[in-house]
This record gives structure tokens, C-alpha cells and sequence, in this order.
């Protein structure tokens, strides 16, 4: 996806240039900078010390010498004195600057640390928002992989009184791995019981007469499609004499293949049809929608182009979330391509707890569904 929030070691990432999180001097220092350093030898060193110091807020590229990237941008974030020094501005330049300057150096992938974040004492969750929110406006208008690389979960975490209301959310309504086994048991014994009370009560019931012709439900009128096709009734009992199940020809010289054909021509509409449907209500470009979506446009050009393409749930959510469908044409879409929202399931409980804010905000939703350790939505594909 182009926004992705992973827990590695970002001096491991192996992207085309990787943002250091530096001190003005670029001289090298503790944390992500320390680290960098180590990683890279003490040839970036030299180079970093020819560069005069950079400013807060600015960024400025060097070679990456031993690491698995081509650069390393580095950035100055600014101190937290609480906010009222322009700590936001500064800290969303940080982003900005550095992402202008890898497309400047042709780069397609870059890896960012949380930056101010440790030492400089920027609260995590607000560090968080002007990350995403910065990255963000930055995607829409660009093609770019970024990667937001944390150490490990307490490097990164959603606001305490968030996570809170979500995991009350999931606690009221998770119905747990289990549920649907014991569910199934118990209606089975219930069942069970039910027929022995039932056979202790009742008296000999007569059977139908063995030649007995069964009733044909009558069939329901034919419906047209919201594309004015025809479409087949619904659970309709099919006179015998119909071609299509005994076997004889509907037409003179006509094949049992073509009948096939023209019962499949009947079917509905498909994710892929509801897909571009929505998006021309909506009055939105493909590339508003897939950027919206957090998707690569190469996986957007598969589903477009490739009518036998079948996405994954995550990309096909990730979809109706950049359509802002409201929740029954959300699960209609998740219908169409094969799949379903489960209470049994906390990603789909943490995406439920959302859209049910009227929240569609996919990149606050991936913060939410990473801190609860859970697949983030959106796909390379």
C-alpha cells in the first residue's frame, strides 16, 4: 500500500532512502541517529560533517553508504515546549520537506522513523496524527511508497482514551473464535431435545399417500437488474417442462452451451460493476479513490482491467471506505466479492466501531488496527 505503519528496525528497511531523525549539528547522536550511523560506517559521517548543520524543520540528503538504501535524509524535528512554540508546523515540515527531497532524487519508496517522538519529548499520539496527516496530503497528489517504521509497540500507540472506546467496543460485541462452534452445538442439542419431547407427546401421525403429487409453488414475477437486464426470480420452483432442467433444447438447433450461456447472461452485478458504479455517483476520478483507498494504482489498474481479478478483503473494504458507502451498501460490496463483516473478528469489529463514527479515515483506522495488532487495509496486491 503506499502508507504502510510497520515494526522494524529501520536501519534493516530496504527501501530507496530511509529519514534520520538528526540533531542540527547532522554529527551523529543517541537513538534513531545514533543507530543510522552505526549501521551506515563512519563514511557518512564525513559526508554529513561537509554539510553545515541543518535547520528544524528542513531536511538534507546524503549517500547511504552500508545500508540497504540508496539515501538518508536527514531531518530536524523540533523540541516539545507544549505546543506553543510552533511545534506542529515544524514537526509537519519535517515530512514534508523530507518527501519532496526524495521525489527531488527520483526516490519511490521511503522509510520514516516517529520523529521528535523519543528524546524530544513530542506526545506520541499527537506526533502520530501530523505523520499521517502530513504523509497523507503528500500521497494525494504523488506516487510514492512510504513506510512510518516503530521499533515496537510502545514506540507507537493511538491515544489512551481512543484505544479505550475501541477496546470497550470490542469487548460489548467480539463474539470470540469459538462462538460459531458453540452456537452450532447448542441449537443442535436444542433440537434434539425437542424431538424426543416431541415423539413422548404426539400421537402416530399418517403419512402422506405415497403417490401423493407434490404442490409447485408458483413462481414469483421476473425483476429487472438496476441495469434493466433480466434477472432471475428469487428462490422460484422451475416447471418441469423447463429446457434448463430437463435437458431438452429451448430453441430448434440451439446447444445445451448456449442455454448456459443464456442463463449466466442473467446474472446481477458484480463487485467490479458495483466498484465503478459508485465511483461515478460519487462524482470521484480513479486515482481520488485509490489514493483514498491507501491502494497501489497497479492493484487499482488489475481490478479495472482484469474482470476475473479477485482482491482481497482488505483491499475491497478499503474501497468502500474510500467511497464512504454507509454500512449496508458496505457489507453489500464485502457481499459481492465473496466476503462478510464477523463479529468474530476484530478487525472488522475495529472498522465497524468506525464507520459507525462516521469516520472514514482510513489512515486513523490503520493507526487503530495496528495498535490493536491487527492487518492493516489497503494492499501492494
Amino acid at each position: 500500500m503506499p502508507f504502510e505503519i510497520v515494526r522494524n528496525d529501520i536501519t534493516k528497511m530496504s527501501v530507496d532512502a530511509i529519514v534520520n531523525a538528526a540533531n542540527s549539528s547532522l554529527l551523529g547522536g543517541g537513538g534513531v541517529d545514533g543507530a543510522i550511523h552505526l549501521a551506515a560506517g563512519p563514511d557518512l559521517l564525513k559526508e554529513c560533517a561537509a554539510l553545515g548543520g541543518c535547520k528544524t524543520g528542513q531536511a538534507k540528503i546524503t549517500g547511504g553508504y552500508r545500508l540497504p538504501c540508496r539515501y538518508v535524509i536527514h531531518t530536524v524535528g523540533p523540541v516539545w515546549h507544549g505546543g506553543n512554540r510552533h511545534e506542529p508546523d515544524l514537526l509537519a515540515s519535517c515530512y514534508r520537506e523530507s518527501l519532496l527531497l526524495a521525489e527531488k532524487h527520483g526516490c519511490e519508496s521511503v522509510a520514516f522513523p516517529l520523529i521528535s517522538s523519543g528524546a524530544y519529548g513530542y506526545p506520541k499520539d499527537q506526533a502520530i496524527r501530523i505523520a499521517t496527516d502530513t504523509i497523507r496530503d503528500f500521497l494525494m497528489e504523488h506516487d510514492m511508497t512510504v513506510y512510518l517504521v516503530v521499533f515496537g509497540p510502545e514506540a507507537y500507540a493511538i491515544s489512551r482514551k481512543l484505544y479505550a472506546h475501541i477496546q470497550a467496543y470490542i469487548d460489548d460485541t467480539y463474539i470470540g473464535p469459538d462462538y460459531e462452534a458453540r452456537e452450532s452445538l447448542r441449537r443442535r442439542r436444542n433440537l434434539m431435545t425437542s424431538s424426543l419431547e416431541e415423539a413422548d407427546t404426539c400421537e402416530s401421525v399418517q403419512p402422506p399417500p405415497l403417490m401423493a403429487p407434490r404442490p409447485v409453488k408458483e413462481a414469483r414475477p421476473e425483476h429487472k437488474s438496476r441495469f434493466g437486464r433480466e434477472a432471475l426470480p428469487a428462490k422460484e420452483t422451475r416447471p418441469a417442462e423447463d429446457p434448463l432442467f430437463n435437458g431438452t433444447l429451448p430453441v430448434e438447433g440451439l446447444s445445451p452451451s448456449a442455454a448456459l450461456d443464456d442463463w449466466l447472461a442473467q446474472i446481477d452485478e458484480g463487485f467490479r460493476e458495483m466498484l465503478f458504479r459508485k465511483i461515478d455517483e460519487k462524482h470521484m476520478t480513479d486515482a481520488e479513490c485509490y489514493k483514498k483507498a491507501n491502494i497501489d494504482r497497479k492493484l487499482f489498474n488489475k481490478i479495472k482491467n482484469q474482470p476475473d481479478y479477485k482482491p482481497g478483503k482488505t483491499t475491497v473494504l478499503a474501497l468502500a471506505i474510500a467511497l464512504k458507502l454507509p454500512p449496508e451498501e458496505l457489507r453489500e460490496m464485502l457481499g459481492k466479492a465473496g466476503f462478510s463483516l464477523s463479529r468474530s473478528s476484530k478487525s472488522d469489529l475495529i472498522v465497524e466501531y468506525y464507520i459507525e463514527q462516521g469516520n472514514y479515515d482510513i489512515f486513523e483506522i490503520n493507526e487503530a488496527l495496528f495498535s490493536f495488532d491487527q492487518k492493516l487495509l489497503g494492499s501492494l496486491g
